[in-house]
């Protein structure tokens, strides 16, 4: 085998590592997310984690001075074991521990620390093939070529298609078919002991990987199930979110990324105040604008309404929108109201549908998730809201969910304080929903006063719209705070910002612990 050869082969290897490297970060990454929460600071530190650890990696490297492409084979042989198994490591931990932070940073560090010392290695070994000034080019052209590869793999086919089940699998096989032509290059000048000694780990790798790879699904399910109380029935890593629904008795929750959004016991008692208090202010609705309710329940109370033409639902998971078409157990709870001719979805950002679109509605209805993120705070910005404003007619209303009232009391405020700044007359409302505790809502008009929008809806009658909980009694209660026994939120808040996020914190901020 001439040096030519031997030098792309080399760098061939490094392309494949560097597509494994970026993966095993967006993994790892991505597990930190689902399993810690807040994905901006989980996936910001477990990437500065793992190029510090890499860092340490090369300075390591150092220290190695004979027996090169051995050394490199084990890196590659170790790194296999631990990409292929880090998903299960994790969803194992969770099922015994409750908190398996230590778990993903503990491979983070360990895995950049390997991949660190890779570029190196390979840039001394190919020292002997090619001048420095293009060997140290041509060696990290091949790895970010490689990462650049990785991250449009992971974008399109691992996270949608593979999810974190078997993703890290591929990530193992990768580094362990580069382990075997490394191996392979190097077989004519290996001892027999060599041989035998990489010949028995290398099989051993890949009976581990196939056998991992056969029960990692049954695996990473007793994981899920460990995370909650009642049986778990359904399942779905989606490019954007884990979806989870379980069952107790005759009852469904429906989780998103570890969130309840939803409980078959008590939904009427959520998506009936979100829905039906801004269409009874309307003169014949007939175009309404939900953003997200994936689910289908809000547009079920929704088409209770004879004078809806349309309904625009704009939800970004496709997989979300889909469940909600085809489940049957969503079905059941939203009565096939995604499949009316009626409903027309669009999976989008909700931001930039609003930045785009050109419709005009009487309604908008915003069931998104809980601003716990950055992304999602942008959801409840002031500049979001404009937006709404602006697609919004003349008397047109619009309500958001806004968490707890109670439970976290600045971020509720903060909401309403947004829509204020955005230039609606907002009215605060909140029930005690079972399986939530006391929720809230911020309605919003685009014209008349505050004073003038509580005083119509504790008059509404909504006796001639069949619903199952709400009527003009809980009309009165849902619009009654008593005292305000927070006098300082509404004041010390500030609005929240695309450029200025704050909501974020002071929902993370809230006494959950009392929930």
């Amino acid at each position: 085998m001439n040096a030519i050869v031997k030098s792309n082969i080399l760098k061939l290897a490094l392309f494949a590592t560097g597509l494994a490297g970026i993966v095993a970060e967006y993994t790892l990454s991505t597990l930190a997310f689902y399993f810690l929460g807040d994905s901006a600071f989980q996936w910001a530190m477990i990437i500065s984690v793992m190029l510090f650890s890499m860092g340490m990696g090369s300075r390591i490297s150092q220290y190695f001075r004979d027996n090169l492409l051995l050394k490199f084979i084990l890196i590659e042989f170790l790194l296999s074991f631990l990409s292929s198994f880090s998903s299960l490591f994790t969803y194992t931990g969770a099922a015994y521990f409750s908190y398996v932070g230590f778990i993903i940073y503990g491979l983070s560090i360990v895995i950049g620390l390997l991949i660190g010392m890779e570029i190196p290695l390979v840039i001394r070994l190919n020292d002997s093939f090619e001048e420095l000034r293009m060997n140290v080019s041509s060696v990290l052209e091949k790895d970010y070529w490689g990462s650049l590869v990785g991250g449009i793999f992971f974008a399109f086919v691992g996270l949608p298609i593979l999810g974190l089940t078997y993703t890290p699998f591929l990530l193992g096989g990768i580094n362990l078919l580069v382990a075997l032509l490394i191996l392979r290059m190097l077989w004519g000048h290996l001892t027999i002991g060599y041989k035998w000694q990489c010949g028995l780990i290398a099989s051993f790798l890949v009976g581990l990987l196939i056998t991992g790879a056969v029960f990692a699904k049954p695996i990473v399910l007793h994981g899920e199930q460990k995370r909650y109380k009642d049986k778990v029935v359904y399942t779905e890593q989606t490019r954007y979110q884990r979806i989870v629904i379980t069952q107790w008795k005759d009852d469904y929750w429906l989780f998103l990324n570890g969130n309840e959004q939803l409980s078959s016991l008590d939904e009427v008692m959520y998506h009936e105040p979100l829905v039906h208090p801004v269409m009874s202010l309307l003169q014949q609705p007939k175009n309404v604008l939900v953003l997200g309710g994936g689910d289908g329940c809000a547009v079920r109370e929704i088409l209770k309404y004879p004078s809806v033409e349309e309904i625009d639902l704009v939800d970004l998971d496709p997989a979300m929108t889909n469940l909600g078409q085809t489940n049957d157990i969503l079905l059941s709870l939203n009565k096939g109201s995604l499949n009316n001719p009626k409903v027309k979805i669009v999976n989008e950002d909700a931001y930039h549908f609003l930045e785009q679109t050109k419709n005009y509605y009487d309604a908008i209805i915003i069931d998104l998730p809980d601003p716990k993120t950055v992304e999602l705070s942008r959801m409840y910005s002031v500049e979001f809201y404009e937006l709404c404003r602006q697609q919004l007619r003349p008397h047109g209303k619009i309500i958001t969910q806004a968490g707890s009232p109670y439970y976290a009391t600045e971020a509720f405020k903060c909401i309403e304080k947004s829509m204020q700044f955005a230039g609606f007359s907002t009215v605060p409302l909140h029930n005690q929903v079972l399986t939530l505790g006391e929720w809230g809502w911020i309605l919003g008009s685009k014209s008349g006063g505050a004073t003038a929008l509580k005083s119509r809806l504790q008059k509404l009658s909504i006796e001639n719209v069949p619903t199952q909980w709400i009527n003009q009694e809980a009309m009165l209660l849902m619009t009654s705070f008593g005292k305000n026994i927070y006098p300082k939120a509404f004041d010390s808040v500030s609005v929240n910002r695309v450029h200025d996020p704050v909501l974020h914190r002071y929902y993370r901020n809230g006494n959950w612990d009392l929930y």
